[in-house]
């Protein structure tokens, strides 16, 4: 018997699975698929997302893997970039393929312990008062403590929980691939700079040695699940810019729409949803990847602490209240992106008038914060604006503070000396240190980073330690 299977082995089920096993929880991850994905789109991993690399030792190897860019731009792509001075040490994008950054979490969760089973697609499931049985498609029967859905926008877990998602279907669709083209490139610099002064959903950008990335409007919202061809790129190209450009040698080929959904509910008993899972959107802004790994980080210390015995009887149900406003919101700005991508003159007017408000410096900045996710703050209830925010990663006497969070565990960070974690030091690890660059006394925090608790006196210390860490173990 296991303490969790995992539905799902893309980013949020990978990173799900090695949170957990921090804990030394006994996950299995099941992926329906035999290979991992083939081809090669390039995903960009926002600046919550790398601080979270970060804090569990990953970003090293990431880093070695991917391409760092000026943060700025995010914003339907309005070309403004990023203002002085955001509060984060990695203020920056990192563009990465995607078959990479899923093969480098899925190697550091099987690092950890977790056992991942390709080829192996959930049929069914039951939940009663102890577990859940999980059926296979080849009729095996499985038996977890809890079931976690991170497989994707047409879920079988969230269909076969009967849990609703509601929201809007595709109204437009949009080709993306990588090919190689046969003409110059000043040639399509010209042409792309032309139509995008009212198309932006239209682009071809240079993607490695001899390839393009191509974007282009499709001519009607068809079946996703046949991909495009190339001689679709073609009649779209000429359709839109007068030329093919002489595309060819596709590297891969895709479509997305602009559906917009939302799960009502992010668990039902012992079955959780995580990632794609539990919302869909357009891929505008790039938040898609890194909404569902800040799901994992949020999820993975509190299932563990559900199944370790500690966990205080609501932690697993903030889950859902800290992640739900968080995907309405991303859906939110999704939808506010997408209609400012229309060619229309009202939107276009729209666009026009909020490029010019995004030189105040505090527009661009709370645009970028929103998009890059460091601008998220959890209702903790009354207190200073830092509590329920996560904590850069500030300079500490040992080093780095996210150094400090490789365990997954959580951390008082004491500046007075004066406090201690005494029957928590199990699940929150002490660090004084009175040169801690911070300007408050003393914050408390959640092993996903967040500020639990801040203050300089230890009853207000232990009242949080047990709301946050359940009971002292003595």
């Amino acid at each position: 018997m296991f303490d969790v299977i995992i539905a799902g082995c893309g980013p949020t089920g990978a990173m799900l699975a090695a949170e957990l096993r921090l804990h030394d929880v006994r996950v299995l991850v099941l992926e329906k698929e035999t290979e991992p994905v083939s081809f090669v789109r390039i995903v960009g991993l926002h600046i919550r997302s790398i601080e979270l690399m970060a804090m569990r030792g990953l970003l090293e190897r990431i880093l070695e893997r991917g391409r760092q860019r000026p943060a700025g731009g995010f914003f339907a792509a309005i070309n403004k970039p990023a203002p002085e001075g955001l509060d984060s040490a990695y203020a920056y994008l990192l563009g990465i393929p995607q078959p990479v950054i899923v093969h480098l979490l899925e190697e550091h969760a099987i690092e950890l312990g977790v056992q991942v089973r390709r080829g192996c697609a959930v049929a069914g499931f039951e939940q009663d008062d102890e577990g859940v049985t999980v059926e296979l498609a080849d009729g095996e029967q499985l038996r977890s403590r809890y079931l976690v859905g991170c497989d994707g926008g047409r879920s079988t877990v969230r269909k076969l929980l009967g849990v609703g998602f509601p929201g809007e279907p595709s109204r437009t669709e949009t080709l993306m691939g990588e090919m190689e083209v046969g003409v110059p490139q000043e040639e399509i610099a010209a042409k792309v700079t032309e139509i995008g002064e009212t198309n932006k959903r239209f682009w071809l950008r240079p993607a490695g040695v001899g390839a393009y990335s191509v974007v282009v409007p499709a001519p009607r919202v068809s079946d996703r699940a046949e991909p495009p061809t190339l001689e679709d790129f073609k009649q779209q190209l000429r359709t839109i810019a007068g030329t093919d450009f002489g595309v060819h040698s596709p590297r891969w080929l895709s479509r997305f729409g602009d559906a917009t959904r939302l799960a009502e509910r992010y668990r039902v008993g012992r079955v959780l949803l995580a990632g794609d899972a539990a919302h869909i959107h357009p891929p505008i802004g790039g938040q898609g990847l890194n909404l569902g790994v800040q799901d994992a980080f949020n999820l993975g210390w509190k299932l563990a602490a559900q199944i370790r015995g500690w966990a205080p009887e609501t932690l697993l149900d903030t889950y859902q209240a800290e992640r739900h406003p968080v995907a309405e919101d991303v859906l939110d700005n999704t939808r506010a992106q997408m209609e400012l991508s229309s060619a229309e003159p009202g939107p276009q007017a729209v666009r026009r008038l909020l490029t010019e408000l995004m030189d105040f410096d505090e527009v661009n900045r709370y645009l970028i914060e929103k998009i890059t996710a460091i601008g998220i703050r959890y209702d903790f209830g009354a207190g200073p604006d830092l509590l329920g925010r996560r904590l850069r990663d500030i300079n500490v006497k040992q080093g780095h503070l996210y150094g400090l969070l490789h365990r997954g565990r959580g951390l008082l960070l004491d500046r007075t000396e004066r406090l201690t974690v005494g029957g928590w030091s199990d699940r929150v690890d002490y660090l004084a240190d009175p040169t801690a660059v911070l300007d408050v006394p003393c914050v408390l925090l959640r092993p996903d980073g967040h500020v639990a608790w801040i203050g300089d006196d230890q009853h207000g210390l232990d009242d949080h330690l047990s709301r946050w860490f359940g009971k002292p173990a003595n």
